[in-house]
């Protein structure tokens, strides 16, 4: 038998809280468990050709032939187990639970296993003080799914079918000689329960999205109704009720609507052809065009700029006083008239 290490898939499984159960409840478990496993190889079509599989009293431990395809385990391989777990936990008094975890790299092979980093590395991720909590704060979920960071990258973050990225949370594992950063997945959950200590950001964006892969199986987050923009608390509205108390007195007038912004404001344009008009009061020589804020008449002597600012409103002459002869020359006041 060679032993020359090759690439493969590395499977490691393990049943949740075996130590608990009498003999006869793990043999049962156990029967169960090689049910839920096969199951899945069956829905990928993998034979038993394909693999070595290793047992390990309360879990397993898998080598995928070099040909099988990664996508192919994280993806159909993974949702056939979950539901062929669905089904062997219906009506069982203790619902089996378990740990799953890949990684892919060298491995060896010889007379009495398997050998390898990438052994290690599965072992130690379905093992981790990590899976074990997510599973403590996952109480009702029948599986849990662990990939290493290099698995996630190169397969999981792609998608495909059955396959949803979005849906795993990156957390750090500290076993023994390992200390790796992977990535989780409770599958129906938008993202497993990570411990606090251990938690990192979100998976970045994938170039795939949920509806477009087949055998979604996330739960997305629900997406509620838009709050309304009133009616205070116990309404959903995000505005507060207007505040209790006496409304104004009886033949009060209401307190006067603030004025526009001074984008918002119109303007007057008033054109003045000919010699010697008289506009407003003043008398204009020559052709004239002028702008004029509505608000100018109610100040009485003031002009409201295009700033909104105030300024004393001047007649011609004394414009032309303040600009001088040649400001009043280009302003069309100027003794000479026309505009210019």
């Amino acid at each position: 038998m060679s032993t020359e290490a090759l690439h493969r898939l590395v499977v490691s499984g393990d049943v949740c809280g075996s130590g608990r159960l009498g003999l006869r409840a793990k043999l049962r478990m156990r029967e169960a468990m090689y049910d839920v496993f096969e199951a899945g190889f069956a829905a990928v079509g993998v034979t038993e050709e394909s693999f070595h599989l290793e047992d390990r009293g309360d879990g397993v431990l898998v080598a995928l032939d070099p040909r099988v395809p990664s996508a192919q385990l994280v993806g159909p391989w993974l949702e056939g187990v979950y539901q062929r777990l669905r089904q062997v936990n219906e009506g069982r008094a203790e619902p089996l639970r378990l740990r799953v975890a890949m990684h892919a790299g060298p491995v060896a092979r010889d007379e009495k296993g398997l050998a390898g980093r990438a052994v290690d590395l599965a072992c130690r991720l379905c093992d981790s003080d990590t899976a074990r909590s997510v599973m403590r704060l996952a109480d009702r979920a029948p599986l849990l799914f662990v990939v290493s960071d290099s698995l996630y990258r190169d397969v999981v973050a792609e998608g495909g079918t059955c396959i949803e990225p979005e849906h795993y949370r990156r957390a750090r594992v500290s076993e023994k000689e390992t200390d790796e950063e992977a990535w989780f997945h409770v599958p129906r959950l938008p993202s497993p329960p990570l411990p606090d200590e251990t938690a990192q950001e979100a998976p970045p964006d994938t170039a795939v999205r949920a509806p477009e892969r087949p055998c979604a199986t996330g739960v997305r987050a629900a997406q509620g109704p838009v709050p309304e923009q009133g009616g205070g608390a116990g309404h959903g509205g995000t505005v507060p009720p207007p505040a209790s108390g006496p409304g104004p007195a009886a033949g009060t007038a209401p307190a006067p609507a603030p004025r526009p912004a001074a984008y918002a404001a119109k303007y007057h344009f008033g054109h003045i052809g000919g010699s010697n008009q008289i506009y407003d009061g003043n008398t204009f020589n020559g052709d004239f065009t002028g702008v004029r804020h509505p608000d100018a008449v109610a100040t009485q002597g003031e002009t409201v700029t295009a700033q909104g600012d105030t300024a004393p409103q001047r007649t011609a002459p004394q414009q032309a006083a303040v600009d001088g002869p040649q400001d009043a020359a280009e302003n069309g006041t100027g003794p000479e008239g026309g505009a210019r």
